[in-house]
């Protein structure tokens, strides 16, 4: 691989650990970018490209490390950016580690609306986003940051409210928590210090094809069949396809048309028998790793 120049080296922050560290890892390593020693503990490493580095981090700092240049890049959650308040380039969205800061009460509690909160305590790890949330709305609270089962805190009495991270509502439901309102939804995202994306820009735009690649190819199947000509009207109209079909020939049959296609994957178990009863033959059905457009 040709090297870049000093200068144009990069330094990509990722998770040490939590929900999103391993999704992050599989990430990594179905765009081609393949961690040396990925099985050893370590707190910078090396990848397959000679310009491209990784610093494992705590979630929380990685925005401040992108901000501040001790890192080019950072991979981790749109919570953590706002929390931080951040002053970074968010480049893409990875798409996965989907989760929603609420505003929660005990199941029982007469509280329907954030107004009615005034003068009362709030749990959360956010203080900031828990600030910015009721200030905007000119609700006095009082703030009570804890570190971790905050769902506990309004049976223990320590608050009458929370703010938290929830990604599927199980943890709330079984701590028999109702939401209240949404304060912010979220996701893992790519996020860059704004003057190395402009003095870094194509090692930088290397390393997000690379991401975009196999985030675009997420749910999606590659579809391969061969038709008789004198019904390929009739497969076309079945296949919804990623801007449509692609006809090849058929070596030594001129009556045959091969016929490719991208698809989502949902929709392969009801497509497949439609395209039989079209005149599809020899269906191939492939997963697809990486899409670059």
């Amino acid at each position: 691989m040709e090297s870049s120049r000093p200068s144009e080296r990069v330094r990509l922050a990722v998770p040490n650990k939590g929900r999103i560290a391993e999704p992050i890892t599989d990430l990594l390593e179905r765009s081609g970018l393949h961690v040396a020693g990925s099985g050893e503990r370590r707190l910078i490493a090396k990848t397959i490209d000679p310009d491209v580095e990784l610093l494992y981090a705590r979630p929380i700092d990685i925005p401040a490390y992108v901000a501040n240049g001790a890192a080019d890049l950072g991979i981790t959650g749109l919570d953590m950016v706002e929390e931080r308040g951040a002053a970074v380039e968010d480049l893409l969205d990875l798409r996965f580690g989907e989760a929603t800061l609420v505003l929660a009460v005990l199941e029982e509690s007469a509280v329907t609306d954030p107004a009615q909160l005034a003068g009362l305590r709030i749990a959360t790890e956010f203080p900031n986003l828990a600030t910015r949330y009721f200030a905007g709305r000119g609700i006095p609270v009082s703030l009570v940051p804890v570190a971790g089962a905050c769902e506990l805190a309004p049976h223990l009495g320590i608050a009458d409210a929370i703010v938290d991270l929830s990604s599927s509502g199980t943890t709330l439901r079984t701590n028999r928590l109702r939401v209240v309102a949404e304060v912010l939804r979220s996701s893992t995202r790519l996020i860059g210090n704004p003057a190395a994306v402009e003095a870094k820009a194509r090692k930088i735009d290397e390393l997000v094809m690379a991401l975009e690649s196999v985030v675009r190819a997420k749910g999606q199947c590659y579809l391969m069949m061969n038709v008789d000509r004198a019904r390929l009207a009739e497969v076309e109209e079945v296949l919804p396809g990623l801007g449509g079909p692609t006809v090849m020939p058929v070596a030594s049959h001129d009556d045959r048309v091969a016929v490719h296609a991208v698809v989502a994957e949902s929709e392969v178990y009801g497509l497949i028998p439609r395209l039989k009863r079209a005149g599809a033959k020899d269906i191939l059905v492939m997963s697809i790793e990486r899409m670059i457009r």
